[in-house]
């Protein structure tokens, strides 16, 4: 008979992007699991505290030190469930949670699709890992910047007829500024040289901020962007001028597509994912790093062009017994997630789930009860729930808690 509530210890990875030492909450999160040998170095950046199966940076059984996909692999059928297995193929754990604590932009990205995963994991295993696609969603603990998908056209197309900015339009003008005309431009941007680049930054620094519009952030952020990586860099003419840039709060989402280009500037976020660590880069990086403008530019999403089709509200859990569990639900994905928040004395019950889940707590102090177990809950304290167990939430200082799970 397999435990199916186990608590895990998880560990970070020190990407330059993080926030240093405490300024981390994925660090401080990190350390603060009971028996961690995770130690937090005061002077080193943390990005991202992984919480999942992926071989890069697995989570192990507090009590047992075992690793979880190990367990996960003996009891698949209890902890997976039949009907997960059967969906997937496997018994791997189908998403990837993490804590993100960024201090300055992430790469500008996309993940590849399934049917280029496929092919690019086949020929360069090293780099691409997995033949897996990676839609993701992105939950703020706070505030959040982040730049994704790409602006109206008729918004593009406006700020394009700033002098500094016309050199990167098609020599042949079509009627209309169409998704061809932004794939040029974006094209185009890339493969400036660094001096192009350079002189086009500076260019835009010295127009009125009239000039830009509603987008009047943009003169403000190039300097704030060159001193995070440089003022040659194609990344920011891509995000600045074509792309969203959203200021979110805690409790607000995002959902990044498989193909979706995204670039994430700053906070504290949870993050999920399908079971996959496959990347291209362009921007915001050094050029030795960056993927090839052709490969990234051909398998883009010109979609969606308009912020509010970047965010994902959340909606009631019909699970959640008390209503005090919100759910985070990507279209067509391999995963949800769901918020819970209790102020003190509060208590929410989640009805049975028809796959696995992790769940991590953020903030506060509680209990969590399951198949006649009680279990201590507080901040970066981590478990995983096997398939088809009730659990109840209870708070004695105000406490909030993330879930991703599958079914």
């Amino acid at each position: 008979m397999v435990e199916k509530v186990m608590q895990l210890k998880c560990n970070c990875n020190s990407y330059p992007w993080g926030r240093t030492g405490r300024q981390s909450l994925a660090a401080t999160l990190c350390e603060k699991t009971p028996g961690t040998d995770f130690k937090l170095d005061e002077n080193s950046p943390y990005a991202e505290m992984w919480m999942g199966t992926y071989p890069e940076l697995p989570s192990y059984v507090l009590e047992t030190g075992e690793d979880l996909q190990d367990v996960i692999d003996k009891y698949p059928d209890e902890l997976i469930g039949k009907t997960v297995v059967q969906r997937f193929n496997h018994t791997k754990l189908p998403y990837l949670p993490k804590v993100l604590s960024i201090a300055k932009a992430l790469p500008l990205q996309l993940h590849p699709n399934k049917s280029l995963a496929s092919k690019l994991h086949e020929k360069h295993p090293s780099q691409f890992t997995d033949p897996n696609h990676k839609p993701e969603i992105a939950l703020a603990l706070g505030d959040f910047e982040a730049f994704c998908g790409f602006k109206p056209l008729g918004d593009i197309a406006q700020l394009m007829d700033l002098g500094p900015l016309k050199k990167f339009m098609p020599k042949v003008k079509k009627p209309d500024f169409d998704d061809q005309v932004l794939k040029h431009v974006v094209k185009t941007m890339l493969e400036a040289d660094e001096d192009t680049v350079r002189e086009t930054n500076d260019a835009l620094t010295k127009l009125s901020k009239d000039s830009f519009g509603e987008f009047t952030y943009i003169p403000d952020m190039i300097p704030r962007l060159a001193e995070q990586y440089d003022m040659a860099d194609n990344g920011t003419l891509v995000a600045l001028v074509t792309m969203n840039y959203l200021q979110l709060k805690q409790g607000d989402s995002i959902y990044i597509p498989a193909d979706g280009i995204h670039a994430y500037l700053s906070g504290d976020i949870i993050e999920c994912m399908a079971r996959s660590n496959n990347v291209l880069n362009t921007g915001f990086c050094p050029r030795a790093d960056r993927d090839s403008v052709d490969m990234f530019t051909s398998c883009l999403t010109f979609t969606p062009h308009n912020p509010k089709e970047c965010m994902l509200p959340s909606q009631p859990f019909s699970k959640s017994k008390n209503s005090k569990s919100q759910l985070y639900a990507p279209p067509l994905s391999e995963f949800s997630m769901f918020a819970t928040t209790l102020a003190d004395g509060e208590s929410d019950t989640i009805e049975q789930l028809g796959g696995p889940s992790i769940m991590i707590v953020t903030e506060g102090e509680g209990t969590l009860k399951a198949e006649g177990k009680e279990h201590k809950l507080s901040a970066g304290y981590i478990f995983f729930v096997g398939q088809g167990t009730e659990i109840e939430f209870k708070a004695t200082k105000a406490l909030k808690a993330y879930t991703a799970f599958a079914e």
